[in-house]
């Protein structure tokens, strides 16, 4: 159950770029409907669930190289895409980066989703060093990233894009603190 309860601390926290998204999305396009915020969530939650298989592969495969260290190469991972997201969150406050224009084709929110999901291929090569099941790890995080993208764009009509830099240093202290509990864990047993 633990494990379960992890992944989805951990796929809350790798969502908060797609919320920070899709709340920008929503602010542009004060008139989305439903469909428009689940086409948006499908979207983000899609490249937020294949970006770990990747790099949980290429973990996988650097294994056996790193297996003395590798709680170190997790927390190391972690923290530096924990600390990315804070620091991005703080210093990038004009969203520009991850706003998509009003008139945005399908194309442009695929690169849009693209671009917030490349710290889950990070992500994903800490879960090969913690021998996690890749595949329920990437249904659990496309999964919170759908409905978290989906709510994103919706709140984003009312509330403007206010709370992505809020998000964003939330999401990233969550990842720094599972890399400090996996390097805790290692270290005491």
């Amino acid at each position: 159950m633990a494990g379960i309860l992890t992944l989805g601390a951990l796929g809350a926290s790798l969502s908060v770029d797609a919320f920070a998204a899709s709340l920008g999305k929503g602010a542009a396009e004060r008139g989305s409907r439903w469909r428009d915020a689940v086409r948006v969530g499908v979207v983000f939650g899609f490249f937020e669930a294949i970006t770990p298989a990747i790099g949980y592969f290429l973990g996988y495969m650097l294994n056996d190289r790193i297996a003395a260290y590798d709680h170190w190469v997790a927390f190391g991972l972690l923290f530096a895409v924990g600390a990315y997201m804070v620091r991005e969150a703080i210093v990038g406050t004009d969203g520009s980066a991850t706003e998509p224009s009003a008139d945005a084709s399908y194309w442009r929110l695929a690169a849009t989703a693209i671009a917030t999901s490349i710290d889950a291929a990070a992500v994903g090569i800490s879960l090969a060093l913690m021998d996690v099941n890749v595949w329920v790890a990437c249904l659990i995080i496309g999964g919170i990233t759908t409905i978290v993208a989906t709510s994103g764009v919706m709140l984003g009509k009312h509330i403007g894009p206010y709370l992505g830099r809020y998000a964003g240093i939330l999401g990233g202290f969550v990842l720094v603190a599972i890399g400090g509990s996996i390097l805790f864990q290692h270290l005491t047993a």
